[in-house]
């Protein structure tokens, strides 16, 4: 659990049904604080919904892939598809992302995009309308997708979709810091979509639930549901190994993403022998010291491959991990859509055939 006591233990406290008593006034100092913070949420929308603050237009379809939690939803997959499907309707799209903890131009999602979406503009800039505009001017994009958007409100978008994570839906329902919500769920009005992620990795009873809830917020609500789909291992140097490469063997994994149980709970349904893991912070930057430490461990509880999602991997991979003897590895995967992918997709083209 190296470099994440302090998340660790703020998981805990959020997530617990029955706190110790030792605990108690920490949690009534993150009450009052989630309170503030919904105070300032509050605040800023009503600003935008009434203009106040205000939204800047582009001639091009702008769709927001986002959430209203905190922690890995599955965005960057689902991004990747959406860009996917339309590049190869010949449909010139660019990403738009803010980028995150990096002083290079590109770093964690971006790059994963970069890598994972052929012929893709991926465009870093905290300042969502220069962005759009600069791809717009220099790249004659058509469709912009704009990474992580939901609460960026300055760039009006033409679809709102919101990835909702199956195994952590709407955490326990409190405002950060006191629970995982970036807004409270009544914010969801704004979307015209929800794609609820990792859907195998929940109860049909529960998926049904997370429907039941939104509809009432919104009763139009277009629904989807994709899972996330392993589809082959890939090492050093981009050499490429099947997933079956991996079966009977000892692996051991690590990652430093929002939601790491879902990346082992992956790896489990895969029925990989899991002999040891290791958690770091969302978007952790990596040293030598760290993939030694991962290493050691791994020597020692004799895993055969050690794995690690894409997003860890892009980091990784830079650093010296061809000297060790144990591979290091990435899962890849892709969204596997179950339910309602034509709707997303309709969605979508009715927003190009604005600007067409």
């Amino acid at each position: 659990m190296r470099g994440n006591l302090k998340e660790k233990f703020w998981r805990k406290l959020v997530t617990s049904k029955k706190q110790h008593i030792c605990y108690q006034p920490v949690c009534l100092v993150l009450m009052v604080f989630s309170m503030f913070y919904r105070l300032v949420i509050y605040v800023r929308n009503f600003l935008f919904d009434v203009s106040v603050l205000k939204t800047t237009k582009v001639p091009a379809a702008v769709i927001s892939i986002g959430n209203i939690t905190t922690g890995g939803t599955g965005k960057t997959p689902l991004v990747a598809w959406l860009c996917n499907y339309f590049i190869s309707n010949n449909v010139k799209t660019a990403v738009l992302t803010r980028g995150y903890k990096s002083k290079k131009d590109i770093a964690d999602e971006p790059a994963m995009l970069a890598k994972a979406v052929h012929s893709v503009i991926v465009v870093v800039n905290p300042d969502r309308v220069a962005g759009a505009q600069k791809a717009i001017k220099e790249n004659n994009a058509k469709l912009l997708v704009m990474d992580d958007g939901f609460q960026h409100r300055r760039l009006a978008r033409d679809v709102n979709i919101v990835a909702i994570d199956a195994t952590v839906p709407f955490g326990n329902g409190n405002l950060l810091p006191a629970g995982f919500l970036r807004e409270p769920i009544a914010s969801l009005k704004r979307a015209d979509a929800v794609i609820i992620t990792r859907a195998n990795q929940n109860s049909p009873e529960i998926i049904d639930e997370i429907k039941k809830k939104v509809s009432k917020i919104k009763p139009d609500m277009v629904f989807a549901a994709a899972v996330h789909r392993p589809t082959y291992v890939k090492l050093i140097k981009d050499k490429q190994i099947p997933l079956n490469e991996l079966k009977d063997r000892k692996i051991y994994a690590f990652c430093g993403i929002g939601n790491p149980d879902a990346f082992f709970q992956t790896l489990k349904d895969m029925a990989l022998n899991i002999v040891g893991t290791t958690e770091y912070n969302d978007h952790h930057i990596y040293t030598n010291d760290d993939i030694a430490a991962i290493y050691e461990d791994a020597r020692y509880k004799q895993a055969e491959y050690v794995v690690t999602t894409h997003k860890d991997w892009i980091k990784t991979a830079l650093l010296s991990v061809e000297k060790f003897q144990i591979p290091f590895a990435a899962l890849m995967v892709e969204l596997d859509f179950v339910d309602g992918k034509e709707n997303i997709i309709t969605l979508v083209n009715k927003a190009l055939e604005k600007y067409a």
